[in-house]
């Protein structure tokens, strides 16, 4: 069987919900023959499973495994910047300045998401996103750590900076981006070569916000890491109740 991704592997286990192929009370394949049945990594397996626990449909408790708890979904609540494109759409607002691209460590957590040892070096591109307006002031430094088999887009960045690193990724070595996922926390400034780009002071509040880019198979690709001034960046979330 060839490999499903994360929307075909959901459909089909909804499908066994909905038809009482899994009927309420039963347990679900586990995580383990889920993912030679679908051909899947164990983190797809999960998202889905937790889907479908967000969803209603199931509980799942250690040692014991997926319940089904009911054949239809309760009403939830999801974000409209809710897709790849959106977010993709998003970090494209502003005017991206590459300040470096080179060969770095990453930092401990970061290289764990790459699935690397500490010691690995990555290609790191790092930038600065400037407000076009008047002051064309700067609003955030983002470094992206990739394999440094992808080495040969490093001189495209250069020259033609916004274009996302995601983007050259896909159309140049056929890795696709299928999810992102986005951790947004406060924090405080440590790094000297960002303070002195965006005019802070270390130990400064900034928001940090670390995106995990994947693939279809679920396997991490890409990892960036931005830091903006406490008072530039702000989320505001627009939700909305899909059909019970």
């Amino acid at each position: 069987m060839s490999k499903s991704n994360s929307a075909e592997i959901s459909r089909q286990l909804l499908d066994g919900i909905k038809t009482g192929r899994f009927p309420v009370g039963a347990l679900l394949p586990t995580e383990f023959e889920l993912c030679e049945q679908f051909q899947a990594s164990r983190y797809m397996i999960r998202a889905v499973l937790q889907e479908l626990q967000d969803m209603g449909l199931v509980s799942r408790r250690k040692n014991v495994g997926t319940r089904v708890e009911s054949t239809q979904p309760r009403a939830v609540f999801k974000p409209t910047l809710a897709s790849v494109e959106d977010l993709m759409q998003f970090g494209e607002a502003h005017r991206r300045v590459v300040q470096s691209v080179e060969a770095a460590t990453a930092p401990p957590e970061v290289a764990a998401e790459l699935g690397g040892a500490p010691d690995t070096p990555w290609l790191r591109i790092s930038s600065v996103r400037l407000d076009d307006g008047a002051r064309a002031a700067p609003m955030a430094w983002t470094d992206i750590y990739i394999d440094s088999a992808y080495a040969d887009i490093g001189p495209i960045v250069r020259d033609t900076p916004d274009v996302l690193v995601s983007s050259l990724i896909e159309s140049r070595h056929g890795r696709p981006i299928a999810e992102i996922e986005q951790d947004v926390r406060a924090s405080t400034l440590q790094d000297a070569r960002i303070a002195a780009a965006l005019g802070l002071d270390l130990g400064a509040p900034v928001l940090k916000i670390v995106r995990r880019y994947l693939d279809e198979a679920g396997e991490t690709f890409e990892v960036s890491v931005t830091i903006h001034p406490a008072e530039t960046f702000s989320v505001t979330t627009r939700m909305k109740r899909t059909a019970g």
